[in-house]
């Protein structure tokens, strides 16, 4: 926990406006059992970063329960790979809940709470149309943290000067994420024009030497420009975690 929120949650229990009791809950390490999960509440005090629900291999019902818990205890409630149908069916049951369908990630933002303004945005750079699930799936994480987001996209090297345009807007940004199928240069290329930490993800995107993004993800780990780091293939919500510990995500409020 970071010093304004231990130092907002003391105040609060010298003014009587928690009590003891509950100021503890606060700030001891907090765990939900579900049964078929154990959700840890403390995750973002601890780590910077709050759980996230992978929904791939989820029933339905267990994303609604935990979304919802996460919800009820005022955290941003994230769930990722979450297809059309399973979406579907946990917005009925969460109506506050918003689909992000190219992205296939579900948020419910905390009710009466609001991020700090930030001047700290970050930019999601993605090649080519084909790229662009996992590019929103970046960018929504990104936005759903608090941080705001510069999107481009289908600037890829088959046409590079489509990229110039953007340079100096990208320079202005706390950190990059590039999104890149295919033989996965363009991390490599943004990264020698702007003097930003650069997250590459490489995709599945490809014909068949890609190797379902094994081409793409060897090429970006062999980037020749420095600043470049890799996640894994497919993974823009693991990108989107890096650049928001780079760009730090706001304090929420309320």
């Amino acid at each position: 926990m970071d010093r304004e929120a231990l130092a907002r949650i003391l105040q609060q229990v010298r003014t009587e406006a928690v009590s003891v009791e509950q100021a503890l809950s606060m700030l001891l390490p907090a765990e939900v059992d579900l049964g078929f999960a154990h959700l840890d509440l403390d995750r973002r005090p601890r780590t910077g970063l709050p759980e996230v629900v992978y929904g791939e291999g989820k029933t339905g019902p267990q994303i609604t329960a935990i979304l919802r818990a996460l919800h009820e205890a005022g955290e941003v409630a994230v769930a990722t790979r979450v297809d059309a149908t399973l979406a579907a069916e946990v917005c009925v049951a969460l109506p506050g809940v918003t689909h992000h369908a190219v992205a296939r990630v579900l948020v419910w933002l905390p009710e009466g709470r609001h991020p700090e303004p930030s001047d700290a945005p970050v930019a999601v750079v993605c090649a080519g149309t084909s790229d662009l699930p996992v590019a929103e799936e970046a960018a929504v994480v990104l936005e759903a943290f608090g941080l705001p987001v510069h999107r481009v996209r289908d600037v890829g090297v088959a046409g590079l000067h489509r990229l110039m345009p953007h340079v100096e807007t990208l320079r202005a940004c706390r950190a990059v994420v590039v999104v890149a199928g295919m033989e996965g240069a363009l991390p490599s290329v943004v990264a020698g024009l702007v003097g930003r930490p650069v997250v590459a993800v490489p995709t599945s995107v490809g014909y068949g030497a890609a190797f379902g993004g094994i081409a793409p993800l060897l090429g970006m780990l062999n980037a020749c420009a420095p600043g470049v780091s890799v996640v894994n293939i497919d993974n823009g919500f693991g990108a989107a975690s890096v650049a928001a510990l780079i760009a730090g995500i706001p304090t929420w409020n309320g």
